[in-house]
């Protein structure tokens, strides 16, 4: 910059200096004549000059230029947006239509909160052509409270944000109550948005049908999606003495987005205030046929409006086909969650989901039909059962076995001996497709210390038919000390399937107990009828030992 020019830079800081500080009114006709200069510098020098002056002519001019001015000083306005508040009032409620509209607008830019009561006085006034704008202005406003509120935009209070809230929705009470008057929705919708729920008018207004703002703040409570009218019906979910007319919009409502912000409220554990509540409502808009939002929700969503069907007072019909639609056609975490509920419902229908849903994709939804087969009485529910305990999903065969816990081994144990010999196979039978932990559980006993347990182990691993999975224990007890357990080994070895069960029994013919030695030798001639290729192999191998014994001898 050259000499000339910085002294020329100079002058003219110091003389907008001097124009922003003198008493002389002069000054802000010269500074507005400033404003239409060629020069860029000068302009904005001259703007910032008139702000800092708190000119009142000065600022109702600037707002009555105020759409003619270079959108970049907006930022400039905004600095200085506390010391307008008296000219932005003024302007508000004159007779121009141009400088209101500027007004509005700048009350949006500075986020004069303060200014609600004069939005809301003139929105009242029924002659005034700018009534609608100061109403579409008092909610736009509230919108941007509201976020700061949340913590959603950007603080521009000057002052504490609850004490501010409590001085708007005091000034608004006002308004909802002269609704008689004015017959403008907007001041309600900007009261439900910031009252709390507990707010004495509020609650008057919704405990009286015949109130005069009854019906439209219904209207607003049912049809509004703003934010904070959302955040409002959303209290009273949770409300202990909700107001039978909040539970009433909150049924008639069918937005995504009350639905969606309504499910993740009670998507997690149902307090007794929830579950009170929903026991209330006995219908929900959204789930009435024709309906698409149900199946449009998420995954999580469709789950936890499982959980609101189920707690709330919807006729059973009504629920049924709700959990029936999802079981069939929901998404994964919906299908299971209905198939869950679906034990709630009984009858032929019920039913014929439930068998159906046994072929659905997902193990969890099979698996949670599976445990309320027995339940629902249908025929062949235990075949079915022992088929699915051999199923390829482990969640689907756990499921299975804990619907045949009866038959389980530690049951089937301890009634054995009480147990006639067909009751003990059959049932048997069925312990060793159930509980996959028999045969470990069976070898305890066979090694229990008690001589009369580790009989009656044999006879159980004879009964279920499992001396296969433990043939080498029963071997080990074909020696036992005691010949009471070598007869019951002996018998058991009927069923071996390995060499080693043929040379233990062909050992066992010499048993000092010529009934070991007699139950040995049916338990071959068995062997000999069901797996004559063993018994072959077992005596070619004693046939080739005699010979390499007699071999060896000098």
């Amino acid at each position: 910059m050259s000499a000339l020019a910085a002294e020329k830079q100079t002058g003219l800081t110091t003389t907008f200096k001097v124009l922003a500080r003198t008493s002389n009114e002069a000054a802000t006709d010269t500074l507005l004549a400033a404003l239409d200069s060629s020069e860029a510098a000068i302009r904005e020098a001259a703007l910032r000059a008139l702000l800092n002056r708190h000119s009142l002519a000065g600022h109702q001019t600037l707002l009555k230029r105020l759409h003619e001015l270079d959108p970049r000083w907006r930022e400039i306005l905004y600095q200085f947006r506390g010391t307008m508040s008296h000219a932005l009032r003024k302007a508000l409620l004159s007779d121009d239509p141009q400088n209101c509209a500027n007004a509005c607008q700048a009350v949006l830019w500075f986020h004069e909160y303060d200014l609600m009561p004069a939005l809301v006085s003139l929105l009242e006034t029924e002659d005034s052509p700018s009534a609608s704008l100061a109403a579409e202005t008092a909610l736009a406003l509230a919108d941007a409270f509201y976020e700061e509120l949340a913590g959603a935009g950007r603080a521009t209070t000057r002052q504490d944000p609850q004490i501010l809230r409590n001085h708007l929705v005091a000034t608004l009470e006002g308004s909802v109550t002269r609704y008689a008057r004015h017959r403008r929705g907007e001041p309600i919708e900007v009261f439900a948005m910031l009252a709390p729920r507990d707010n004495v008018t509020l609650k008057r207004i919704l405990f009286a049908p015949l109130h005069t703002s009854y019906r439209p703040l219904m209207d607003t409570l049912t049809r509004s999606v703003r934010p904070g009218v959302l955040r409002l019906l959303l209290g009273y979910v949770d409300d202990p003495q909700a107001p039978s007319a909040a539970l009433t919009a909150i049924a008639h409502r069918r937005d995504a987005a009350f639905v969606n912000a309504l499910l993740k409220k009670t998507g997690a554990d149902l307090t007794a205030s929830i579950r009170r509540n929903l026991a209330r409502i006995e219908h929900f808009s959204w789930l009435e046929p024709g309906q698409t939002l149900l199946d449009e929700l998420s995954e999580e969503n469709q789950r936890a409006a499982v959980q609101l069907i189920m707690a709330s007072g919807m006729k059973r019909l009504e629920a049924f086909e709700t959990i029936a639609h999802l079981v069939s056609h929901g998404k994964r975490a919906g299908r299971s969650a209905a198939a869950a509920a679906l034990a709630e419902f009984h009858g032929n229908e019920a039913n014929q989901v439930a068998l159906k849903a046994l072929e659905d994709e997902d193990p969890l939804v099979q698996a949670a039909v599976v445990e309320q087969l027995r339940e629902r009485g249908i025929p062949g529910a235990i075949s079915l059962l022992l088929k699915l305990t051999g199923h390829p999903q482990p969640l689907v065969r756990e499921a299975a076995r804990r619907s045949l816990a009866e038959f389980s081994f530690a049951r089937y144990l301890a009634s054995f001996d009480a147990l006639e010999e067909p009751v003990r196979r059959s049932t048997g039978s069925l312990v060793r497709k159930v509980d996959p932990n028999a045969a470990s559980l069976l070898l305890e006993e066979m090694t229990a210390p008690s001589r009369r347990r580790r009989i009656r182990a044999l006879q159980v691993a004879d009964a279920i038919q499992i001396v296969p999975e433990v043939e080498e224990a029963v071997v080990t007890l074909l020696f036992d000390d005691d010949h009471l357990v070598r007869l019951e080994a002996a018998r058991a070895l009927a069923q071996g399937v390995s060499v080693e069960a043929c040379h233990a029994l062909r050992a066992a013919e010499s048993d000092s107990s010529v009934t070991v030695r007699e139950a040995a030798a049916d338990s071959l001639a068995s062997l000999v009828r069901q797996r004559p290729e063993l018994v072959m192999l077992a005596e070619t191998q004693e046939a080739v030992a005699l010979v390499a014994g007699h071999i060896g001898e000098p």
